[in-house]
């Protein structure tokens, strides 16, 4: 059995003396709420910092599922939070299939 995701506000606030919530709280929060309004189940955070007003977090999600799966098509999302995770702005980045890596 699975456990159901917290809601924001049922979550411990782990706060630090500047009134942040903890980077573990704030990306809960703001994933729950990106699935909220995008209705996309995100499969991980690939990236995270600090904002002067919050955090700024790059969200990976399946877009299309597709047979084989690494034929699926993901996306990379920027999600901006305030400090307490909630989402003020989202945006995808890029488009691109499972099964693809970035130039190096």
């Amino acid at each position: 059995m699975t456990a159901e995701p917290q809601a924001p506000d049922d979550l411990v606030r782990d706060q630090s003396s500047s009134g942040r919530r903890s980077l573990m709280d704030s990306a809960r929060v703001a994933l729950l709420e990106f699935h909220e309004l995008t209705g996309l189940t995100p499969e991980g955070i690939s990236g995270a910092r600090p904002e002067d007003d919050g955090w700024s977090f790059l969200v990976d999600v399946t877009e299309l599922e597709r047979i084989p799966a690494s034929s699926s098509v993901m996306a990379t999302y920027r999600v901006d939070s305030d400090n307490d995770g909630h989402v003020r702005q989202y945006e995808r980045l890029r488009r691109y299939p499972r099964n693809a890596t970035d130039p190096t």
